[in-house]
Order: C-alpha cells, then sequence, then structure tokens
C-alpha cells in the first residue's frame, strides 16, 4: 500500500513516470540498475515479485522495449526495460497531468509544475503530496533504493526480511563470508540500497532477538506466495538459503504447505498494525491515541480479537 498521491496512481502509471527520464544507453552493453525490476520494483514502491506481471503488460501494449545487458557490480546479464515511443508519449501525457496538479503549498496555491526541480524525479516530487493535494517538505513514503526514509507497507515487508536474516546471521557475533554472499543475493533482488542494508544489519545486531532459520525461511515462502505463484527467481532465492542453513526436504514441505493454508494478512490489518507499532514507540499508548487507534479499528473493521493479537505481539517486542 502507497500513502499520499503517489498511492492515487497505479503501478503502470508510477512505472512510466520512473522510466520517463531513464535513458537506456544505445549500443552500450551496461545499464543503471535502476531499469532492472529490481530497481523500477524499488521505485513504484510495490514487492519485487509484483513488478513483473506488470512490465509483462505494458510490453504486450507495445509501452515497453525490452532487453539483456551488464549491471555495474552484477554477476549476470539482467532483463532491463525502457517506454517504447508510444510509451513515451503516453508517459508525458501523464506527466503534464500530474503537474498540472493545485497543491497548497504554505498559505498558497500552485501548480505542481511551479515547484518542479527538473532534476528530480517526478516520482521524489510527488512523495511529497499528501492526499489533500498538501506539498510536504519530506516525502510520505521512500523507496528503498534510497538511504533513509519511511519506506511503504510493501516494501516494510521486505525490510523486516532482511533485518530477521541479519538477526540470525549475527548470532554467532560475526557474518560469514557465505552468509554475506546470502545476504547480498537477497538485497539484490530487493533493490535495497546500501546504506539502509547497513542499518538494519546494525539493528539487528543490537536486538538479538534471534528467529530460528526455519521462521525466516517461512517467511520469506509466504512473501513468494503472496499473489499465489512463486517465481523463478524466488525459487533460486529459496533453493539458496535452505542450502545454506541446512534446511531439508521434508520442513521444506512441510512449510510450504503450512504457508499454502495461512490466510493472507489483509491491507487494513497491515495498516492497523503500522498504526499501533507508531503509537507504541515510546511504549506508552496515551488516551489521545486511544481515540484514534479505536476510531481506526471501526474503518478498517478491525475485530477485537484481531487487535488483542497485533498488542500481544508489540507488546513482547518491546
Amino acid at each position: 500500500m502507497v500513502v499520499g498521491y503517489l498511492g492515487t496512481l497505479t503501478t503502470e502509471e508510477r512505472t512510466m513516470l520512473h522510466l520517463l527520464n531513464q535513458q537506456l544507453p544505445a549500443g552500450g552493453w551496461e545499464a543503471p540498475p535502476s531499469l532492472t525490476q529490481a530497481g523500477i520494483s524499488a521505485a513504484v514502491h510495490v514487492q519485487r515479485k509484483h513488478i513483473p506481471r506488470t512490465l509483462k503488460r505494458m510490453e504486450k501494449n507495445g509501452l515497453l522495449s525490452v532487453a539483456q545487458r551488464h549491471i555495474p557490480g552484477g554477476k549476470q546479464r539482467k532483463r532491463v526495460y525502457t517506454l517504447t515511443e508510444p510509451g513515451r508519449e503516453m508517459a508525458n501525457s501523464l506527466a503534464e497531468r500530474v503537474l498540472s496538479e493545485q497543491v497548497k503549498q504554505g498559505d498558497s496555491t500552485t501548480a505542481l509544475s511551479e515547484v518542479w526541480n527538473r532534476n528530480e524525479p517526478i516520482l521524489e516530487l510527488l512523495s511529497r503530496v499528501d492526499e489533500a493535494l498538501i506539498l510536504q517538505d519530506a516525502p510520505l513514503v521512500s523507496p528503498v533504493s534510497n538511504p533513509h526514509g519511511m519506506a511503504s507497507m510493501d516494501a516494510q515487508n521486505g525490510e523486516d526480511l532482511v533485518r530477521r536474516m541479519y538477526a540470525r546471521a549475527w548470532e554467532d557475533g560475526k557474518i560469514t563470508r557465505d552468509e554475506q554472499s546470502l545476504l547480498n543475493e537477497v538485497v539484490e533482488f530487493l533493490g535495497m540500497h546500501p546504506e539502509r542494508v547497513r542499518r538494519l544489519s546494525n539493528e539487528a545486531r543490537k536486538s538479538l532477538k534471534i528467529p530460528p532459520p526455519e521462521e525466516v525461511y517461512f517467511e520469506m515462502i509466504l512473501q513468494a506466495l503472496d499473489d499465489g505463484e512463486i517465481l523463478q527467481d524466488e525459487i533460486d532465492l529459496l533453493d539458496t538459503f535452505r542450502v545454506h542453513f541446512g534446511i531439508d526436504q521434508v520442513t521444506h514441505h512441510a512449510l510450504l504447505n503450512r504457508a499454502r493454508n495461512t490466510t493472507p494478512v489483509s491491507e487494513h490489518y497491515q495498516t492497523y498494525y503500522a498504526a499501533v507499532k507508531t503509537a507504541m514507540k515510546d511504549k506508552v499508548i496515551t488516551a489521545d491515541e486511544h481515540a484514534i487507534l479505536k476510531t481506526l479499528r471501526g474503518t478498517l473493521d478491525i475485530t477485537d480479537q484481531e487487535h488483542e493479537s497485533i498488542m500481544n505481539e508489540l507488546t513482547e517486542e518491546h
């Protein structure tokens, strides 16, 4: 789920705006990470596994062209995506529409085009516009490819996974070369900025709440099954993790069956969970926060049992 004005745009529209000013060097053999599936998913604030379907649909509709290029720092060539001429025309039309939006900035109202720095990606500008079309000083949501900032709900799932994997790796006080290699694969798959990864690693090391590898593996399967199917990239990643941590086939199939029988968590539940987590940052929920959470429960149809479950889980964390 993406908050603010960005949340009013579809994944396809955000993808077009991201690729609008991204050029694939003609005749070259290298391409920037921002043109890969990982780079695009990070920029448009969706889980990595959800982006291939959008890209395939756009390619089928003649909006995208696909090539194989080497990515600096990568081991092998990857698919990269750029807009075709019809795709660029559609993206330009979309950019004109969003930049004509009237937003409030202080006491005045102005078109977004008037405050847009041409060197700033359009999506970064839009990330500072809230649902009421008020231009904020700081982004409401930040892609995981950026070093800092609050990630979208989808991307936070990826952050939690990386944090827990680092917690497991730090169990003996050091990270081995093999463990780092595995972590690098996951981070590259998610398109996460190194500085953000370092922060997650430090958080995991300080917490030292070490989850068993089966629990981390189960979470990886849940995320892979989020839309009902597991992509080949995800199968490869699961296999690497399973072999590294010695998870046998019996355990793998048991966890896979458990994941398939697990009821998916709704976006409303995730939204309420995030709100409660924010309220409990100082370990105390004030009367005002209680009132806001009660209203939110009614709006999102959160049951008393779900509320109690969230409270118990977050209380244990603190």
